[in-house]
């Protein structure tokens, strides 16, 4: 079983039911993808960490559960971080800056010099208190030095419906929701959250090239419970990564901007542990905690 503890359409899912029908047939058995979804994807992500440690339960999950939620809940219900067998790394989703095109900013440093010149006057949208929007949204105040008024909705897709509309005027998202809108011009890209500029838009700057240090890199991982043996870890790591680089899977992603890529167990877990521990400390110091 492959648990994805987010509702069914989203990047994540489209990923695992992808995956899945490939790791069915080199396994030799069906791999069925199931939505577990709610609070913040620990729902899912709670009943694979009390699964039998055998390789037979697996987790697609999104960073954000294993690097942010014990820093915006009070209370976890499993440790994020050593509950899970690191499998590989699957991929990293183009994380986008938007704004309506009523906004008059074709770049990151105009939009900061018309955020400056009407402090509290711009609304940015997020999918809800601590998602990676509002995240992105907090941060960029906070290193730009502006003030903006937070508009938190029940999702990513009314988020993004509003900032479209104009309800809002700002919106840190994946490009999976936000691209569309791009070609047809109803949001105007400034730019990618990424350390450095994303193989999928190549002439699309880094908010880092304005804001130095900004950084929101959003990546998916597999997991398994804590002890699955090391030798199922291997297998498995192999067959999803050589799975994640067929041609075919490789063109689907990059079609809803999403980069597919793979490490070894020990690289996802240095790289599990290293933003849990950035984003902790992010979170903390925002101020920030899930409602």
């Amino acid at each position: 079983m492959l648990i994805v503890p987010f509702a069914p359409g989203g990047s994540t899912d489209i990923l695992a039911r992808i995956v899945a029908d490939h790791l069915s047939r080199a396994l030799g058995q069906p791999v069925i993808v199931e939505n577990r979804s709610g609070a913040s994807g620990n729902i899912g992500t709670a009943v694979v960490a009390r699964a039998a440690a055998d390789g037979y339960t697996l987790l697609f999950n999104t960073m954000s559960v294993h690097t942010m939620n014990h820093a915006l809940f009070a209370e976890m219900p499993f440790d994020a971080v050593n509950d899970f067998a690191p499998i590989t790394l699957l991929a990293y989703v183009t994380n986008t800056m938007a704004v309506n095109p009523a906004v008059p900013a074709e770049t990151v440093r105009d939009f900061i010099g018309y955020a400056k010149a009407n402090p509290g006057k711009i609304a940015y949208a997020s999918a809800g208190v601590g998602s990676t929007n509002h995240l992105c949204g907090a941060l960029f105040e906070k290193m730009a030095q502006v003030s903006m008024v937070h508009v938190p909705y029940r999702g990513g897709a009314p988020a993004v419906a509003d900032t479209v509309a104009g309800e809002t005027q700002l919106i840190f998202t994946a490009g999976t929701q936000s691209l569309e809108h791009v070609k047809v011009g109803t949001l105007r890209l400034l730019a990618v959250t990424e350390g450095r500029r994303s193989a999928l838009l190549p002439d699309v700057p880094t908010v880092a090239e304005t804001v130095p240090g900004f950084e929101m890199a959003v990546w998916y991982a597999a997991f398994g419970p804590a002890g699955v043996p090391p030798d199922i870890v291997a297998r498995l790591n192999a067959e999803i990564g050589r799975i994640l680089f067929l041609p075919q899977v490789r063109e689907r992603m990059a079609d809803i901007a999403v980069e597919v890529a793979r490490s070894s167990p020990k690289e996802l877990a240095a790289l599990t542990r290293a933003d849990a521990d950035k984003w902790g400390r992010i979170i903390k110091e925002l101020g920030i905690s899930a409602q």
